[in-house]
């Protein structure tokens, strides 16, 4: 069977993105068709057909700057059209509850404030991201900005590429020696390195929320990264697979014709042999929250609401930064990071715990099944807090929270399989994100609400019994030299037992039999045991069930929590 072009490929064809904005302002909002949709996406605007009155925009903040100026007049049209924003994942700004009539003229006040919407949606590149102290942090070795926004102009506007490619790219660089959160999630990564003396980058390509990006085998120096840009959407827009919606990410493409494939077609357009690559330079750092700059100052970081944000928020921190002529920058942790204050003080008050957490924009976004932000008080925050652990909190499968790149990944689900529940999360442990080593391993399919405190609270009490002070080693010297199944077992056994047994550091991946022995030492009276023959499978599932079943009511459950303003 031949393939066929994809439902979006097949728009493109009748009608390019670009041609389609030349008449933007007759679009009847009120009424779109499903082409309409896809289109919208390109200039930063997103329905659903089942949620066809509201709207949301996507503003695009390159490398996550933004002036005092243009934050405070976003929020001035906030507040005028009783909107939500939230910060995204990507170090940009959703508006969320945009009226169907107003989406036109908030557009445009939007765009004409030195900001862009364009191509934060859709078949694009994403909003291009680097480190909130870029350029300006003790960590900082060569500035990336320039070339963010060397490669955020070649492509906003080019006719060729609005919503032409194949599928999403996201692109991240950093020239920091450590970073405030990984960038391996993306699509291509251009991080840090040294070769023959020199400080460049190599590249990273195929990362995605469930997947860490591979080593390219390439050292650009920083003049050459946009020339190796260029090929590479070139590449991308020529060879990227447009069949199936779901292989089309540049993942998928190395999966099909392999790395060096890829590499041949972007040398094509290139034109230059590459580099092989550098030294990486790349070291875990904590960051606390106020951080050293390389000219004696401090950078103050902002946790937010887990991105959630009011308009008195945002005035209060643009007048701050106004007062004090410091500078406003997003990170993608969805904080806030004010720069070049004198002292490592600030009047500005976080509202919440939540430097370490990144979570997607939950029932805000028509794909989540529950209100990510506030399912947040279902974790322990402080312990959270007390010991950096990074944790991604996603609404759906999409995984805009990464949680398959942090310490501690949750997605939110619904299911009847644990009685009468109003929701959970599958929970996945021990990534090695820092270095893009390995994405997180599933712990457990579904964890009702009502267990999930316990769940993680274990996974805490496990590593602090451990003796690492470190998450990721932890995950590294200790949970990922046991199967999952095993690790599964051994978190459900201690569950029901009331028990904290830490895990020994061991070499190698033990043996099914290594590790029901293991079992069998510690919780050899327990019922699982009758379901368990060449694997754990069953034993998981019983046990599971067994602890977490509720019979009847919920007596947990809460209503469903209306969507809420948050200016």
């Amino acid at each position: 069977m031949e393939n066929k072009l994809n439902k979006r490929e097949r728009y493109k064809a009748q009608l390019k993105p670009i041609d389609y904005y030349k008449d933007f302002d007759n679009i009847d909002f009120e009424s779109l068709a499903e082409g309409d949709r896809y289109y919208l996406q390109d200039f930063g605007i997103f329905n659903t057909d089942f949620l066809e009155d509201e709207f949301t925009i996507r503003i695009r903040i390159p490398g996550g700057k933004v002036s005092a100026e243009q934050f405070q007049s976003i929020a001035d049209i906030v507040e005028e059209y009783d909107l939500t924003i939230i910060l995204t994942a990507r170090a940009g700004i959703q508006l969320h509850g945009v009226e169907a009539e107003n989406v036109l003229q908030i557009h445009k006040r939007i765009n004409a404030l030195g900001v862009s919407t364009w191509q934060s949606f859709g078949d694009n590149v994403r909003n291009i991201v680097t480190d909130p102290y870029d350029g300006c942090g003790e960590y900082a070795q060569i500035e990336s900005y320039p070339i963010v926004m060397a490669m955020h102009d070649y492509i906003i506007k080019n006719p060729r590429y609005v919503g032409m490619l194949p599928r999403r790219v996201s692109i991240g660089i950093s020239g920091n020696r450590s970073n405030v959160t990984s960038f391996f999630a993306n699509d291509i990564y251009f991080a840090l390195a040294k070769k023959n003396n020199i400080f460049g980058f190599n590249v990273y390509m195929g990362g995605k929320n469930t997947e860490v990006a591979k080593s390219a085998d390439i050292f650009l120096t920083k003049d050459e990264v946009f020339d190796f840009f260029k090929a590479f959407i070139e590449a991308f827009y020529l060879h990227g697979s447009r069949f199936s919606r779901a292989k089309t990410r540049i993942f998928h493409m190395i999966e099909e014709i392999g790395m060096d494939g890829l590499k041949a077609h972007i040398q094509k357009e290139y034109k230059k042999e590459f580099e092989p690559e550098g030294e990486l330079i790349l070291e875990k750092a904590e960051f606390a929250e106020f951080h050293k700059l390389k000219d004696g100052g401090f950078g103050f970081c902002y946790q937010t609401d887990f991105s959630r944000l009011t308009t008195k928020e945002i005035k209060e921190i643009s007048s701050f930064a106004t007062k004090n002529a410091a500078e406003i920058r997003f990170g993608i942790d969805q904080n806030i990071y004010i720069l070049g204050l004198k002292e490592p003080s600030c009047l500005l008050k976080s509202p919440a715990i939540s430097d370490t957490i990144v979570a997607c924009a939950g029932n805000l976004c028509p794909y989540a099944v529950w209100s990510i932000k506030d399912e947040t008080s279902y974790l322990p925050l402080d312990k959270i807090n007390e010991h950096r652990i990074q944790v991604g909190f996603s609404g759906c499968a999409k995984g805009c929270g990464r949680h398959r790149h942090a310490d501690i990944g949750l997605i939110g689900l619904k299911t009847n399989n644990f009685g009468d529940t109003e929701g959970g999360a599958r929970i996945f442990l021990g990534a090695e994100h820092s270095e893009g080593k390995s994405v997180g391993r599933q712990l457990f399919s579904m964890v009702p609400f009502v267990h999930l405190n316990s769940v993680v609270s274990l996974a805490i009490t496990l590593f602090e019994l451990s003796g690492y002070s470190d998450f990721e080693e932890y995950a590294s010297k200790v949970l990922n030299n046991y199967s999952e199944e095993f690790i599964s077992l051994w978190f459900l056994a201690n569950l029901e037992t009331k028990q904290t047994l830490k895990l020994e550091q061991r070499d190698g991946i033990g043996t099914f039999e290594y590790e029901k022995a293991l079992l069998q030492k510690e919780f050899n009276g327990l019922d699982f045991w009758a379901h368990v023959e060449d694997n754990f499978f069953d034993a998981i599932s019983y046990l599971s069930k067994k602890l977490w079943t509720i019979e009847g009511e919920d007596p947990h459950y809460k209503p469903k929590i209306e969507r809420t303003n948050f200016r």
